[in-house]
């Protein structure tokens, strides 16, 4: 074991300051912790602490990292590198940083320790000490050399048992405490919101990325686009839709899921008026809109063949006016054969009216197959930009092609063994600790089902679907649904109940959907085994090194 680093992969200024971290981390115990390249702001300062070393029993050190050549002459530092000789102040840095360190756990409301015993060092990780160096703002002991590296730990914890009149040494819970300030682990929820927050930017900003597909397809009018889960197709189906109605055309865009279409509806209001598509919903509710008799949800036949029969009839007789110059479809995996007929009937130009498609093989879920039945030129996305890296690498085995994951660094997965049928009541433990111990807003976490429903959702889901699916918006409690209906959508937070399968032939793809719809955390509740069999050996070796798996 080596001690913990935060964050995981740092951006380091230089090779050397890597060299250090990394041998310093070996050298330290696995109850210590390493923070690099942590940033304090106060009365005007802005500075950044090179390296912190928090390490119970012991104390916690500032270090201020300097590659290249470093030596003193008249009283200055100055390092070579690079061909250039200039004038520098690590002692100085260090300094600063510690009491900046010092004044911002004394004013931060989880720091209940006091004054914790600090010292500030200087690392050289490639400079030579002389035998005789001597400074009068750093003595021999608070300066680490290239020679000190393999034994940098115990100079460290000589550094801070030196200086006298300090307070006790921290304990570990003094050590845990101090990771939370300065990493925002269990932060207040408002700064956790707004975390959060940064995130979603930091995702839409990656995901407007994609909209040069879009530019490269302006002239083309029938696109299928295909993409595993995060690569922004429900992003680029709205903009195309948008892009399409800000040219004059009358578009529709459709999907099947009830819960998708209502995010679509909500995401196309945000738009300008002349930017909103004629038509936003479901395929089958474009019917009963156009008079097909309203059917019920327990009917499959009528779903499946009675309505888009009577679409493709009603179609034919719509006025121009009421038919599409462009449709745009979302999961459009989900559209059995029989329906294409009546997505066709519903242009103006069933022969060359705008069709654009975007789907993914890997969340076909449901046990109808369709393909349009028209020639469409295909365009594969192949980068993960919604889920953090983390959480891609959980599912990535499961999509239809090898992605490139491009989103950011997060929280590490948890992952809670347990038996099957005690997957929903472990997960309900798990979201109460999210939602209790953690801060975590309701709105921002979902807990998902990949068999039998969770019993608020049946009861939810028996005052009907148009009520069912407010609650997704309300943010007074965590929303409850199943894979098959979030498909499309997304979640900060997702917890996961692994509680078996109704349909073996399809249980690999609804295990890639529950996988995927957790953008920022991913709690995983279940039996190993089973999501072995389903999955196969690389998602339980992810589950397994998730941090907390139990």
């Amino acid at each position: 074991m080596t001690a913990r680093r935060y964050p995981e992969e740092p951006v380091f200024a230089a090779p050397s300051e890597q060299l250090f971290v990394e041998a310093l981390q070996e050298n330290l115990p696995d109850d210590a912790v390493l923070i690099c390249g942590r940033r304090f702001s106060d009365r005007g300062q802005d500075r950044e602490a090179d390296v912190i070393v928090a390490w119970p029993g012991v104390g916690v050190a500032v270090i201020e990292v300097k590659g290249g050549s470093v030596y003193l002459a008249d009283g200055e530092w100055r390092q070579v590198g690079g061909g250039v000789d200039k004038v520098i102040h690590p002692v100085d840095q260090a300094r600063i940083c510690r009491y900046l360190l010092r004044g911002y756990l004394d004013k931060h409301p989880r720091w209940t320790a006091g004054n914790p015993r600090l010292v500030h060092l200087v690392a050289l990780p490639t400079t030579t000490l002389p035998d005789d160096f001597r400074a009068p703002d750093a003595p021999r002991w608070m300066v680490l050399d290239k020679t000190d590296l393999p034994f940098a730990a115990s100079r460290i914890e000589a550094a801070l048992h030196k200086v006298e009149e300090q307070p006790d040494p921290p304990l570990p819970q003094d050590i845990d405490d101090l990771v939370d300030c300065l990493l925002g682990a269990s932060i207040p929820q408002q700064a956790l919101v707004a975390d959060l927050g940064e995130s979603e930017a930091a995702c839409e900003l990656l995901t407007r990325d994609q909209a040069d597909v879009l530019d490269q397809l302006a002239l083309v009018p029938r696109v299928e686009i295909r993409g595993g889960a995060g690569s922004g197709k429900t992003w680029l189906a709205v903009e195309k839709a948008r892009r399409l109605a800000a040219d004059g055309q009358r578009v529709a865009l459709m999907c099947y899921s009830r819960g998708l279409a209502e995010f679509l509806k909500r995401r196309v209001g945000t738009l300008r008026r002349r930017e909103r598509p004629a038509y936003v919903g479901t395929f089958h509710y474009l019917g009963i809109g156009w008079g097909v008799p309203e059917g019920t949800d327990d009917d499959s036949r009528y779903w499946e063949e009675f309505l888009p029969g009577e679409m493709e009839t009603l179609a034919a007789a719509l006025p121009e006016n009421e038919r599409f110059d462009a449709i745009v479809i979302d999961e459009a995996q989900d559209f059995a054969a029989s329906w294409w007929p009546a997505v066709l009937a519903a242009l103006r130009d069933p022969e060359r009216g705008s069709l654009y498609v975007f789907a993914d093989e890997g969340q076909r879920v449901f046990a109808r197959q369709g393909r349009p039945t028209v020639d469409l030129v295909p365009i594969n996305l192949n980068e993960n930009l919604r889920n953090t890296k983390q959480i891609a690498n959980t599912f990535r085995t499961l999509a239809p092609s090898q992605m490139k994951i491009r989103g950011h660094s997060g929280m590490p997965v948890r992952f809670v063994q347990c038996a099957t049928e005690d997957a929903v009541d472990v997960a309900d433990d798990m979201a109460s600790t999210l939602l209790e111990k953690e801060d975590w807003p309701p709105q921002a976490v979902a807990l998902l089902t990949t068999h039998r429903r969770h019993p608020v959702q049946a009861e939810r889901q028996a005052k009907g679907p148009d009520a069912y699916w407010a609650t997704y918006w309300d943010d007074d409690d965590l929303f409850y649904g199943h894979v098959l209906g979030f498909k499309g959508l997304e979640r900060p937070a997702v917890v996961l109940a692994v509680n078996g399968f109704r349909d073996a032939a399809r249980a690999r793809e609804m295990l890639y959907v529950g996988l995927s719809r957790a953008r920022d955390l991913l709690v995983v509740c279940g039996d190993l085994e089973l999501i072995r069999q389903v999955g196969g050996e690389s998602v339980v070796q992810r589950l397994l090194q998730a941090d907390g798996a139990r």
